[in-house]
């Protein structure tokens, strides 16, 4: 692999996805590789968006809002978007921080509701 450039093929193997992810990243506009013929190719910008999308998925925000935050960079800078990030990330934590409550609750539920069933049956 070029330290400069990478293929498609490189890039799905890089970030372990599947083709019709990384082109439907390019299709919505998330990445924009270089272009030469039909070949594409990724320069260390868009892997550095690519580390940052995936990233942003697995916390969990849409492709939506992961676009409007790397847009942000693009038109106002990195300050605008660091501030954008801290707000996007105390919601995302308080969506988490609720999710892992209800959670809590539905095991305690389901727990609960095992044990009871478990103890009326004969052993």
């Amino acid at each position: 692999m070029s330290a400069e450039r990478l293929t498609f093929k490189e890039m799905c193997d890089k970030f372990e996805v599947t083709p019709r992810t990384l082109r439907y990243y390019e299709y919505i506009e998330l990445l924009s590789p270089e272009k030469e013929g039909r070949s594409r190719f990724y320069t260390p910008r868009e892997t550095a968006r690519m580390t940052l999308i995936l990233r942003g998925r697995r916390f969990g925000f849409s492709l939506e809002e992961i676009r409007q935050w790397l847009l942000l960079y693009e038109e106002k800078g990195t300050d605008e978007q660091n501030r954008a990030w801290i707000v996007m990330a105390d919601e995302k934590l308080e969506d988490l921080i609720k999710q892992r409550q209800d959670l809590d609750e539905a095991i305690e539920d389901l727990t609960s509701l095992r044990d009871q069933v478990a103890s009326g049956l004969d052993t």
